[in-house]
């Protein structure tokens, strides 16, 4: 019998380790009700988003031409003086070149006029900064 006790696993809990079980227990379910508060909002938020345009030819012409015009300093973010990156510039010019030259003979009139105005433009206002 002595021996049988001997192999007998005894649990000791004291009393610190459970209020700091419960402060932890506490601290999960305040985490998880604040969450549950952001959710609806964060949805909200999405919500509030107006739909995005078409995805088509033109937005793709758009968004290149946005990023030539931030990398020439001619839109910039309200509050921040950003110098020009003329290399930046450069690079998205040229992927617009690429653009007119693969799609030669492919594009509607006005698919061509609009990308052909706006390479124009923009290589105007890149020589006038780098002039």
């Amino acid at each position: 019998m002595a021996e049988e006790k001997k192999d007998e696993k005894k649990i000791i809990i004291d009393e610190d380790w459970k209020k700091n079980a419960q402060k932890e227990k506490e601290v999960l379910v305040a985490k998880e009700e604040a969450e549950k508060e952001k959710a609806p909002k964060a949805k909200a938020e999405k919500a509030a988003r107006p739909p995005l345009p078409k995805g088509d030819f033109a937005a793709i012409i758009s968004m290149l031409v946005t990023q030539t015009l931030f990398a020439l300093g001619v839109i910039q973010v309200e509050g921040q003086k950003k110098q020009p990156d003329l290399e930046l510039a450069r690079y998205h010019i040229d992927m617009l070149e690429t653009i007119a030259e693969k799609t030669k003979g492919n594009l509607t009139a006005e698919e061509k006029e609009v990308l052909d105005n706006m390479l124009n433009e923009l290589r105007m206002t890149y020589v006038k900064l780098t002039g």
